[in-house]
């Protein structure tokens, strides 16, 4: 695909080739990682300023997201890469790798330091979520501040940095700057910007910014920081569309398959029968989404690939309210199941979301599509599952991105399950084409797979 970046976009990416130390602080889905791999191509393949670079991630992050990105754009085609998740022998096989890029989860950084006995070769560190390394007592925090000293160039991303307050900076700046701008030790930085709060005795729970703290500490480290809030190029509010892949197990594949081949199934001892074309439409997508209804009515758990999406990017928001608009009940069910989340439906419902004290809430397009105000509350709308509605469709996506809209941003996340009929409403839905023909159009060539 030909890459056409906005503003802000060639910005940041000019930034990081510009900073050896760059902190980049943009909401998810504005595209950090294109723009972050777009200054690696420049600075590897042109430049020769970096050959070997280590990207740090969230687990379906590193495994899914980067190697998408470096796949999905032209201008990154040079770009070689491998990804070491898994099994001890998947890692290091993949870390042997000889590839310009070697991504890997963040659970295993302690691993690939202190017990891999691979040598750490790497003149660029790329972390993405720095936010996972905010406290100076984790011990992947400490291992890779060990090796920060060998590294030429760190980039660290992020959307909310201090989602617990300005105490969570000094962590993520120690390790990016080594500790020229906050400090090298913690307790130098709480004396220098912070008053004891909640206490008892000697012992204090809380800490709280001294006047002017935060002016001081923001300044401190604007040289190397770029954020949504600098960035006032962007249009207000600009609409973002963001696409995050999951992929089914091979049994759930097969599954889903025979579905959508025999238009019978069974699951957790239930017969699933699709009687037409429509029906089985239906059904599709709630396999897709990860639970059916069998003809009873229950409920049957398929799989969690769209709950683990749905974890990474409210882990990703960092304490920012996202709304999540669900389809099927069972998807709702799940949800409720998996997170501490909200369903707006009344009026006390919708005051506290817009007064910001929801951190998670979920809606169904059906009664948020029309008349409800919401752009208050926040700026990030996940789609869990989709729908076939245009109307619905972009109804709900109105009650965010509206006039009135504080924010410089709106953000929508599609989940899609990979090769399953969530690629055919998606299609549809951006080419604004959600007739009966489509849906039948859909059904068929996921008959003739």
């Amino acid at each position: 695909m030909l890459y056409q970046p906005h503003d802000y976009q060639q910005y940041a990416t000019r930034f990081i080739i510009e900073h050896p130390v760059a902190a980049v602080f943009l909401q998810m889905g504005l595209g950090k990682s294109v723009i972050t791999l777009t200054a690696i191509a420049e600075l590897a393949l042109e430049r020769f300023e970096v050959s070997r670079v280590l990207v740090i991630a969230p687990l379906r992050v590193a495994r899914d997201t980067w190697p998408a990105e470096i796949q999905k754009w032209d201008h990154l085609k040079g770009l070689t890469y491998s990804v070491a998740v898994g099994t001890e022998a998947e890692r290091r096989s993949a870390l042997q790798k000889n590839t310009l890029i070697h991504i890997i989860n963040r659970e295993n950084v302690q691993w690939l330091i202190e017990q891999s006995g691979l040598p750490f070769q790497y003149d660029m560190l790329v972390i993405d979520e720095l936010s996972s390394f905010k406290s100076h007592q984790a011990k992947r925090f400490r291992a890779l501040m060990r090796m920060r000293p060998r590294v030429a160039r760190v980039v660290g991303l992020t959307g909310t940095p201090s989602s617990n307050g300005l105490m969570d900076l000094w962590a993520e700046f120690r390790l990016l700057d080594m500790g020229k701008r906050l400090g090298r030790f913690i307790t130098h930085y709480r004396e220098a910007f912070f008053l004891p709060d909640r206490r008892s005795a000697q012992q204090v729970f809380s800490w709280k910014p001294k006047p002017g703290a935060e002016d001081e500490i923001y300044w401190r480290i604007s040289d190397i920081t770029i954020s949504m809030k600098s960035a006032d190029f962007l249009r207000m509010p600009e609409y973002i569309s963001n696409r995050v892949p999951v992929k089914l197990s091979r049994e759930e594949r097969r599954t889903y398959e025979q579905l959508k081949r025999e238009l019978v199934i069974s699951l957790r001892g239930a017969q699933i029968d699709a009687v037409s074309a429509a029906s089985l439409s239906g059904k599709l997508c709630q396999l897709a989404n990860g639970g059916i209804y069998d003809a009873e009515h229950n409920s049957l758990f398929f799989h969690e690939r769209k709950l683990d999406a749905l974890e990474d990017l409210i882990e990703g928001a960092n304490g920012r309210p996202v709304l999540v608009a669900y389809w099927f009940k069972h998807d709702l069910q799940r949800i409720q199941e998996r997170f501490h989340v909200r369903e707006i439906r009344t009026s006390r419902d919708i005051a506290d979301w817009n007064a910001g004290s929801i951190p998670v809430a979920c809606t169904h397009p059906a009664s948020a599509g029309h008349g409800l105000n919401l752009q208050a509350g926040g700026n990030t709308l996940i789609w869990f599952g989709l729908t076939w509605s245009l109307e619905l469709y972009q109804q709900t996506n109105a009650r965010l991105w509206r006039q009135g809209q504080q924010a410089d941003t709106v953000v929508i996340h599609h989940i899609i399950a990979e090769d399953t009929i969530d690629e055919q409403i998606m299609d549809a839905l951006e080419r604004k084409d959600t007739t009966q023909t489509a849906l039948m159009n859909a059904v068929k060539a996921q008959l003739e797979v």
